[in-house]
C-alpha cells in the first residue's frame, strides 16, 4: 500500500518519495493556517451557502436505532448498528458494521445513496433494482445519507457512528 490515509498523513510501505511529499503538503498547510487563515466573515459565509445546498430536501427522520431501541442479544458481543429512517412513504434500512454499511430503501426506487461525513469527499454508492445499496467504507465520525431519486432529495439526520 502507498499513498496517504486520506487526511494528508503517509501510509505504511509509502514510498520514500511519497512520504517527502505528503511531508511537505502537511507543513505548507500549517504554515497557510497560521499566515493565511481564512477569514471569520468568508468561513461563516461558505458556511451559510452550504446550508443552503439541499434546501429543498425532505428530511428523513430517525424511527429505530438499535443502539437505543433493540433488546440486547445474549452471547453477542457487538452487534451491528441498526437504523431506520422514514421520509413520508419512503422508508430506509442501514445497518452499519466496522466493514461498512449496508441499506435497502422501499419501496425500491432508482436512485443513488450518498454518504455524507462532515468536511470528508461524499461518497456516492448505486441503489440497485430492489432498493439495495452498499458502501465498504465504514462511517466515522457524524454521517448521514442522502437520496437522489431525480424528483427529489431525501437527507436522514446525522448520526455519530
Amino acid at each position: 500500500m502507498s499513498g496517504d490515509d486520506g487526511n494528508g498523513a503517509p501510509q505504511e510501505g509509502a514510498g520514500d518519495g511519497e512520504f517527502v511529499e505528503a511531508l511537505l503538503e502537511e507543513e505548507l498547510r500549517q504554515a497557510a493556517a497560521v499566515l493565511d487563515p481564512v477569514p471569520d466573515a468568508l468561513r461563516q459565509l461558505a458556511l451559510e451557502a452550504y446550508a443552503l445546498h439541499d434546501l429543498d430536501a425532505r428530511i428523513a427522520e430517525l424511527t429505530f436505532d438499535s443502539l437505543v431501541d433493540a433488546l440486547p442479544v445474549r452471547g453477542v458481543a457487538d452487534p451491528p448498528r441498526m437504523l431506520t429512517f422514514r421520509a413520508g412513504e419512503v422508508t430506509v434500512d442501514v445497518e452499519v458494521t466496522e466493514d461498512g454499511l449496508m441499506g435497502q430503501v422501499l419501496p425500491p426506487l432508482s436512485a443513488r445513496v450518498e454518504v455524507l461525513g462532515g468536511p470528508q469527499a461524499v461518497r456516492p454508492v448505486t441503489v440497485d433494482t430492489l432498493g439495495r445499496f452498499t458502501s465498504d467504507t465504514p462511517p466515522a465520525g457524524p454521517f448521514a445519507l442522502r437520496l437522489r431519486t431525480g424528483a427529489e432529495v431525501i437527507v436522514t439526520e446525522w448520526l455519530r457512528a
